[in-house]
């Protein structure tokens, strides 16, 4: 577990580089309070093609790497890109195709979290 500084400073990091790669609706889920979760926060995103939701991941995880020298811990979905997975152990980022993020709506899903919606 990372300090709370720390950890800020990761999630401000991942939402900058989401930014930057013009990612749609970010919403922060703050699980940190809730029993038997995976992760202390998610970050979930989308973006309107293929293309776009493999660069902005591609983005957050150089960012990452660059700016923090944070190494995913797990990746998934690169080879689809219509919702690509980040694990960053104790965040998680989602970066989903609009029509996919639609169909699993995870802000639902975990609906229990503190959701905070980043503004533009």
């Amino acid at each position: 577990m990372q300090s709370k500084n720390k950890l800020n400073e990761l999630i401000n990091c991942i939402i900058e580089g989401i930014k930057e790669k013009k990612g749609e609706d970010i919403v922060k889920i703050d699980l940190m309070h809730l029993d038997q979760t995976v992760t202390d926060y998610f970050i979930i995103c989308h973006a309107q093609s293929s293309r776009q939701v493999d660069a902005i991941a591609d983005h957050v995880e150089k960012s990452l790497r660059k700016n923090m020298q944070e190494h995913v811990f797990h990746k998934e979905g690169a080879e689809q890109a219509e919702w690509i997975l980040l694990d960053y152990t104790d965040v998680v980022v989602h970066v989903f195709k609009k029509d996919v993020r639609t169909l699993y709506n995870l802000e639902d899903l975990w609906g229990d979290g503190k959701l905070t919606r980043i503004s533009e």
